[in-house]
C-alpha cells in the first residue's frame, strides 16, 4: 500500500461535506464530457504504443495531480495517499471475458504502456485479489462513442475508489475526440474538481503528445 496521512477531521474544512454525502443512499456521482485526442493519438501511433494504456497514464498523471481524488476512507478514517496506483480491466479475446490488472503508477508514458500492456497480456486469472484503496480504476469501452454510462452498485458507501472510462473515440470537424468518463465519492470530490480533472486530462494529452 502506496503512504498516506490520516486527515484530522475535527479541523478538516471539508468534514461536514463530507459526512453528509457519506451517509447518502448513492454517495458517488458520474460525469461525461468529450476529450480532444486528435495530437495525443498521433503520438501514440507514431510511438508504436497501446493507446489504451497510453491515455490511462494522462488519466492517472491528471487525478494523481488533484488532491481531491487521493482521499480514501480506510478502517473508518479518513486518509490522503500520496499517490495512487492504477487498475484497469483487459479483455481477453478468446473467452470474452476481462480481467483486472494492476500496475503501479510509475516511469514515463513510454515506460508505463509497456509495462501495463505486457502485465496485461501475461496475466492469466482474471481476478487477483481484491483492489486496494490506492487504486484508480480503468475501464475502456470502445465499441461506441456514449454519451452517459452508470456502473454497479456494490452498496459499500466507503468505497472512494474513483472510475474512469472512455469509449470509441470519433472525428468531428477534422479533430478527434473521445468520451471520457469520472465517477467520484461526493465525500471528496466536488463538480468544481471533475472540472479540474478534464481540464489537467487535457492539458496532460497536449503535452505528452510534444
Amino acid at each position: 500500500m502506496n503512504s498516506y496521512k490520516i486527515i484530522d477531521e475535527s479541523t478538516w474544512n471539508r468534514n461536514f461535506h463530507a459526512k453528509i454525502f457519506r451517509n447518502s443512499v448513492e454517495p458517488a456521482f458520474c460525469v461525461t464530457f468529450e476529450l480532444e485526442i486528435t495530437d495525443f493519438l498521433e503520438f501514440v501511433r507514431a510511438q508504436k504504443l497501446s493507446f489504451t494504456m497510453s491515455l490511462i497514464y494522462a488519466a492517472a498523471s491528471a487525478a494523481n495531480s488533484i488532491e481531491n481524488f487521493r482521499y480514501r476512507f480506510l478502517e473508518g478514517k479518513i486518509v490522503l495517499f500520496d499517490k495512487v496506483d492504477t487498475s484497469f480491466t483487459y479483455l481477453d479475446k478468446e473467452t470474452e471475458l476481462f480481467k483486472f490488472v494492476l500496475v503501479p503508477f510509475e516511469g514515463t508514458l513510454q515506460e508505463y504502456a509497456k509495462r501495463a500492456s505486457e502485465t496485461a497480456i501475461n496475466q492469466k486469472a482474471y481476478f487477483t485479489g481484491p483492489l486496494g484503496n490506492d487504486v484508480f480504476v480503468f475501464s475502456s469501452f470502445p465499441w461506441i462513442s456514449y454519451t452517459h454510462i452508470s456502473h454497479t452498485n456494490s452498496g459499500a458507501k466507503d468505497n472512494a475508489t474513483p472510475l474512469f472510462d472512455f469509449g470509441k473515440y470519433f472525428e468531428r470537424d477534422g479533430k478527434t475526440f473521445i468520451p471520457f468518463s469520472v465517477q467520484a465519492h461526493h465525500s471528496f470530490v466536488d463538480g468544481l474538481h471533475v472540472g479540474r480533472f478534464a481540464e489537467a486530462l487535457q492539458k496532460m494529452a497536449r503535452e505528452l503528445a510534444r
